[in-house]
């Protein structure tokens, strides 16, 4: 059975493949969005349907990776103390496989380490904090605008930063295990 329409001209993989690829020869900063379209084959146009800005590339298909973290926050065990479900939640959002195109080791040193990215980051952070601090809401009857939902998503963007940071610091460590290590301290501000 043949479907109708026109062919999709590429994905969001392909695209970010891609751009990776570029930024890794040229530097973030000296690739632009019609560079892209033309290592992928594509229109302008046709690229921003997929990427607003060449800033949004690095972050990936973020709206749906976010909803995927409510999803595995949604499914923690109601009795599981609420440090301890953070705290899986996190690590779970972060299980990224080595298989993974780009790398995720490039694509968070990319995010972490470039200039022209860190102000554009403070968007995708604030929704990242968001979606723990409703999570927290809900499970303590609060608003997530209530001081310690905003703390705790706070709190926990800070210290998977510091595992991040350590991770791309020392390319024989194990972001799992150095998250584990920065998300224990979240015991103290929800028990």
């Amino acid at each position: 059975m043949s479907s109708r329409g026109r062919p999709g001209a590429t994905s969001h993989a392909r695209i970010e493949e891609s751009a990776f690829r570029l930024f890794a020869e040229r530097g973030f900063d000296d690739v632009t969005m019609a560079d892209i379209a033309a290592e992928v084959g594509v229109g302008r146009r046709t690229l921003f349907r997929y990427f607003e800005s060449k800033n949004d590339i690095p972050w990936g298909q973020f709206a749906s990776t976010l909803e995927h973290f409510r999803q595995i926050l949604a499914s923690m065990p109601v009795d599981l103390p609420l440090w301890e479900a953070v705290h899986r939640g996190v690590l779970a959002f972060n299980d990224v496989p080595d298989s993974a195109v780009p790398p995720h080791r490039d694509r968070m040193r990319l995010i972490l380490g470039t200039p022209a990215l860190q102000a554009h980051s403070v968007h995708q952070y604030a929704e990242w904090r968001d979606v723990i601090a409703d999570y927290v809401a809900r499970r303590r009857g609060l608003e997530p605008t209530d001081i310690l939902p905003r703390t705790v998503g706070s709190v926990s963007l800070a210290l998977a930063i510091s595992a991040y940071e350590g991770w791309l610091a020392d390319p024989n460590a194990d972001l799992a295990t150095l998250l584990d290590q920065t998300m224990t301290s979240l015991r103290g501000y929800l028990s």
